[in-house]
Parts: structure tokens; sequence; C-alpha cells
């Protein structure tokens, strides 16, 4: 087993990594380090995509290696496809801890529903956007209170909304938290080959063309050689097709 990187007190100060100091660092070596360093502070984001499942391969070894439950969360919009849920069970059977479930606050999904419909995402970005904010970003700021830090599976190559993630950033969106994206620097290609060296598990909608994969009303397959994110809010300009829960603003 590869020793964790020895990376000092402030390894996840963003002044640090502007110079270069953890781009090329493994996931483990982050994780280790983050569970280390925050404990029951970090939160691991789990979307139960396949690189959310690598990243949580990894907080299971390291967080072993360290004797400490690490704390993982999904979002459970109300909106997920039946294959998301069948993965939790999996996922749960496999590394033995739960994943900790925020949903949305269903007075506010009521009224949404009662006033402009079921679907009214597919209407304007805007509308998209009212959803996005009452299914995924109320239940976020839940799932981060009292953090100092969250990880997620964000990768550069995801599309040009992600080209500049970088693999610990400053989060000022969310209240300036340490935000962990350890697999930044990583293929698609390479996410693949760690599934199969490792055996993690996937989602089974993958195998069916699904490279992204979010709420099932706004997902679908995308044809061989698409952007792989070119099947989420297909409807929309690929330019400004994220939810809310990943805002590029920085300090």
């Amino acid at each position: 087993m590869t020793a964790p990187l020895v990376l000092g007190p402030d390894a996840f100060d963003p002044t640090e990594v502007a110079a270069g100091a953890m781009e090329e660092a493994s996931p483990y070596d982050v994780l280790h380090k983050a569970l280390r360093e925050y404990g029951d502070d970090l939160r691991i984001a789990c979307s139960l995509g396949v690189e959310d499942m690598v990243v949580l391969h990894e907080a299971a070894r390291a967080a072993k290696d360290l004797s400490r439950t690490p704390r993982v969360f999904l979002l459970d919009t109300g909106r997920l496809p039946q294959e998301t849920y069948d993965l939790v069970d999996r996922a749960r059977d496999k590394y033995g801890f739960a994943l900790e479930v925020y949903a949305p606050d269903t007075v506010a999904v009521e009224s949404l529903v009662r006033a402009k419909g079921a679907n009214s995402f597919y209407e304007s970005v805007e509308n998209r956007l009212e959803c996005c904010a009452i299914r995924k970003l109320g239940p976020l700021a839940r799932a981060l209170a009292g953090a100092r830090a969250w990880v997620t599976g964000l990768r550069r190559e995801q599309g040009p909304t992600r080209a500049d993630v970088r693999v610990v950033e400053r989060d000022v969106a969310n209240g300036g938290l340490i935000k962990l994206n350890p697999l930044a620097h990583w293929s698609s290609e390479r996410v693949w080959a760690f599934v199969r060296e490792h055996h993690v598990p996937t989602h089974a909608l993958h195998a069916q063309g699904y490279p992204s994969i979010g709420c099932a009303p706004c997902t679908r397959a995308v044809a061989e050689g698409q952007d792989p994110r070119a099947g989420r809010w297909w409807w929309e300009d690929p330019n400004h097709k994220e939810c809310g829960l990943h805002a590029r603003r920085r300090s």
C-alpha cells in the first residue's frame, strides 16, 4: 500500500494548492489526509455515478486504515431512477456503512408542483433551476451543516462548466468550505480501468449508455462520441448545464 502524502497542517489551503501542490495526489492520498484532518467534519457526496463510486471505494479504504466511518451522503430528489436506489443497497452491503440520505422539503415540493406541475423544468432554464434549488440545494445545505470540507467526484473532462475544476478549491458558494475533487485530473478511461481492477460496483444505467446520471426525467442515454453530460438537461445550452450544486464562484 502506498503511504499517504505528508503535506503539513495547511494541506488544503487554496493558496498552496494554487502552486500545484495537490494536483497530482492520488484520490486515496487526498481522502486519507481529509479524513485524518477533518474527521466527522468531512462530508462525501455520492450520487452513485461511476466517479462517485470510485471516490466511495477509496474513501472506504482510507477510512478503514484510519479506523473511521466516513460520512457519505446522497441527495434523494424524489425523482431518482430505481437503479440508483438498487446501487445504494449494493454499496451499503459492500462497504459496510449506510449513506446519509437528504430529501427536499415536502411543503416546498408540493407548492412547486401545485403551482407549475410536475415537469415545469422542461419549460425554461429558470423553472429547471427552481426545481433543482428545491430538490438539491436545500438538501445539500443540510448535508453540509457543520462541515469544514466536502468531497465530490467532479472531473475536468466532464464538460465546459467543469473544465477548470481543481483537486482542492475554496467553495465560496457554500460558505467557504474546502472542496475536494480527488478525480479532477482523471480521464474517463482511467476511471473505468480503476473500476475493473478493483471490482467497484457501478450503476446499471451506465451499461445502457448513460455516462452521467441524475434525476430520471432530466437524464437520458447519449450516442457514442457525444459529450458525457449531453444526456443531462439535453434541451439546454451545454455551457450552463449545472444544477447549482457546483457553482464556479471563487474567493
